[in-house]
């Protein structure tokens, strides 16, 4: 959201031209609003906000390696099943690395 309203610096525009310094900032912010969900959680108001900011940071790796992956292999995906996004697969690019390294933190950090 952030990237599309203000993106005019482009983070890495040869392996994915639509991500934005001004985008990556804006979901940083977004980690805010992970800190004051704490509630809902095992954890406290700092542990959330940290657990927040590292899944930002993983998602957004996530994304710029799995796009550099698909561009290297010229794959494209299903780009018509969602207008106005790239695809099946470009939803699931943050995950692939943000999924696992909340489960392993909270598994290393927070199992008995």
């Amino acid at each position: 959201m952030f990237g599309k309203l203000f993106g005019k610096h482009k983070v890495a525009p040869l392996v994915s031209p639509s991500k934005t310094v001004e985008g990556l900032i804006g979901g940083s912010r977004a980690t805010l609003l992970g800190g004051c969900m704490f509630w809902m959680t095992p954890f406290s108001f700092w542990q959330s906000l940290l657990i927040s900011r590292v899944i930002v940071v993983m998602g957004f790796l996530g994304e710029l390696v799995m796009s550099a992956i698909k561009r290297s292999l010229s794959a494209k995906d299903w780009g018509t099943m969602i207008k106005g996004h790239g695809g099946m697969l470009d939803r699931m690019n943050s995950i692939c690395f943000a999924a696992p390294t909340f489960f392993h933190l909270t598994r290393y950090f927070f199992s008995a």
